[in-house]
């Protein structure tokens, strides 16, 4: 008596299970691209109204004024009633710093700040990818990319 032993699956097993594997995949990847993708929206809209809510504090312990030119200084060092900035915190110098540093934009990965002065509020477009953009008569403080700025993935970024 001569026993068959059918111990291996065949090609078409095979092929079936590849099949359904490649399905789920193609499922599961946009989804976590598309994840990312939020995760970083999140985070810039979380670090815009941390940067706004400090500059709004600054304006309100200045006389009504907004930081200017010197806008980083301003926001990381100590400084006194007038705007005057020093390192180190003493009789005269009482307020801030109001940030730690500036943060990266999570878009673009920069922390530059364009300053931009004058009366209206009209946003500039950028030409290019940027950190942040700061009109310091308005004090209006919003992420510098360009409108045509696209994830990998093809997500289309709105300037905030």
């Amino acid at each position: 008596m001569k026993r068959s032993v059918n111990g291996g699956f065949t090609l078409v097993e095979i092929l079936i299970v590849v099949i359904i594997l490649g399905i789920l995949a193609a499922i599961v990847i946009p989804q976590f691209t598309q994840a990312s993708t939020e995760a970083r929206i999140s985070n810039l809209k979380t670090n815009l109204q941390t940067v706004r809510s400090q500059v709004e504090l600054y304006h309100s312990q200045h006389r009504d004024t907004y930081p200017d030119a010197e806008f980083i200084n301003q926001m990381t060092l100590v400084s006194d009633a007038s705007g005057e900035v020093v390192s180190s915190p003493d009789d005269t110098h009482k307020l801030g710093p109001y940030l730690k540093s500036i943060p990266a934009n999570p878009v673009s990965n920069l922390s530059t700040v364009r300053i931009v002065s004058g009366g209206t509020t009209a946003f500039s477009a950028p030409t290019s990818d940027g950190g942040w953009w700061y009109n310091s008569t308005s004090g209006e403080y919003r992420a510098d990319l360009k409108d045509s700025w696209t994830d990998s993935d093809g997500t289309k970024f709105n300037v905030f």
